[in-house]
């Protein structure tokens, strides 16, 4: 477990955050445990990431997501590929959070993550009852390590029952999850031995995201990691597949509503070294 103090202008929130001993059952889904232990409430500015965060209540306080629309939702919260705009808060709030791979998010969720583009939902939309049972299980939990584990049950059963994507989609995923963003999609469509236009809608259907935006989102996330952890912006667009620095200052703009000096200082992105692997370095 580790802990750190939260860097967000005006929070005064310090978190507690526990990782699973293990990998869980199934590939491409990570977790970590989230408790407010400070004397402030939490305002969190959301940095889009190429996953759907499901957020399970465990405590006592409320945690509510705030859209830019000026709408918000409280409780245990399904998250698809927002971008910009939104943040987390609320006083007390304990929860696990679930990254779930677009790959593995069709099945979890029971619905595709196109049907998610730009939206939050609660889970007792989503899931009705089987939400309302993992709250009280997870409330009624005594450790972190119980806590996911019941987690992981839930996410095993409910993706070996779920539908699941095309075996060629899965694989042009994990082709633009590998290089970082940089790959062509027409190059991806010849391999799979598919048209650019049916790659482009099985891909959109089941993933959530066209393969362009995909991968833009992609070479994004680690963009804003490597600024997050010090790198050169001038650097990081270079190696990164950018064609110079207004570029990557263009698309970070887009994701997140945020230049990239002012993305960089986000905890959003500075918990990421304690709460999942592959974040701890540029």
């Amino acid at each position: 477990m580790g802990s750190m103090r939260s860097t967000e202008p005006g929070a005064s929130a310090r978190w507690t955050v526990a990782r699973p001993a293990r990998s869980g059952p199934v590939a491409g889904v990570s977790m970590a445990g989230f408790r407010d232990v400070g004397d402030g409430s939490v305002d969190v500015r959301v940095v889009p990431h190429p996953a759907v965060s499901l957020a399970l209540e465990c405590g006592d306080g409320p945690l509510v997501v705030d859209v830019d629309t000026g709408r918000h939702r409280r409780g245990s919260l399904v998250v698809g590929y927002m971008h910009g705009g939104l943040r987390v808060r609320g006083s007390k709030v304990e929860c696990v959070q679930v990254r779930l791979s677009p790959v593995v998010a069709y099945a979890v969720l029971g619905v595709s993550p196109a049907e998610l583009d730009h939206v939050v939902v609660t889970l007792d939309d989503l899931w009705g009852r089987d939400a309302a049972r993992i709250r009280e299980r997870l409330g009624e939990a005594r450790s972190w390590p119980d806590r996911f584990a019941l987690t992981e049950a839930l996410i095993a059963r409910r993706h070996e029952t779920g539908p699941s994507v095309d075996p060629e989609v899965a694989w042009a995923w994990r082709r633009i999850a590998a290089a970082r963003g940089r790959v062509r999609i027409d190059a991806l469509a010849a391999e799979v031995g598919w048209s650019r236009t049916r790659l482009w809608s099985r891909f959109r259907a089941q993933i959530g995201l066209a393969p362009k935006r995909a991968a833009k989102l992609v070479r994004f996330d680690h963009a804003v990691h490597r600024l997050a952890a010090g790198g050169d912006a001038a650097r990081t667009a270079a190696e990164g597949g950018y064609v110079d620095q207004s570029h990557l200052h263009r698309d970070v703009l887009a994701f997140s509503g945020m230049t990239p000096a002012t993305v960089a200082g986000q905890t959003w992105l500075a918990v990421d070294g304690l709460a999942w692997s592959g974040y701890a370095s540029p």
